[in-house]
């Protein structure tokens, strides 16, 4: 029989996921921050039956929690602007991220790519906090997750 090393993993973007997978997720983080006493009080809170929760509960898992003790790699478009890069670097560095490399392309059009990667395993902050963080500054066009890695 095969293990959970045997099989594949793939990265899904919540959207797509199906109502129990998300409704599992939400159970199991108010197991693990003590909003619910029990699974039965946990699975009643987001409407889920508890067979949907055994289910599914070894096998989806916030994006945060996978990628601890990683690095990660995301891609950025950005507005060539004077200090750009140093308010992106800002935030990753108040995030707990160490810089492992920076690839930076020429700006053509006023526009240029970027590609950070970063060492997460010291990270304070969720990874979709920081992804947040990232996306609302003004002269961030894009920001994608191109892969994690241990």
């Amino acid at each position: 029989m095969k293990n959970h090393f045997d099989k594949k993993f793939y990265l899904v973007r919540e959207d797509v996921l199906p109502e129990a997978m998300k409704k599992t997720l939400d159970a199991k983080e108010m197991i693990d921050r003590g909003k619910a006493e029990s699974v039965w009080d946990a699975v009643q809170r987001v409407d889920l039956s508890r067979s949907a929760f055994y289910k599914y509960r070894d096998t989806v898992f916030p994006f945060h929690t996978v990628v601890k003790e990683r690095i990660i790699t995301l891609f950025f478009h950005l507005e060539d602007r004077s200090g750009t890069l140093s308010q992106l670097l800002g935030i990753v560095a108040t995030s707990g991220c160490n810089v492992l490399t920076i690839h930076q392309t020429i700006p053509l059009q006023g526009r240029a790519n970027v590609t950070l990667s970063l060492n997460v395993s010291e990270m304070t902050v969720e990874m979709d906090e920081l992804l947040a963080k990232l996306r609302r500054l003004e002269f961030v066009d894009k920001v994608e997750v191109l892969g994690s890695g241990a």
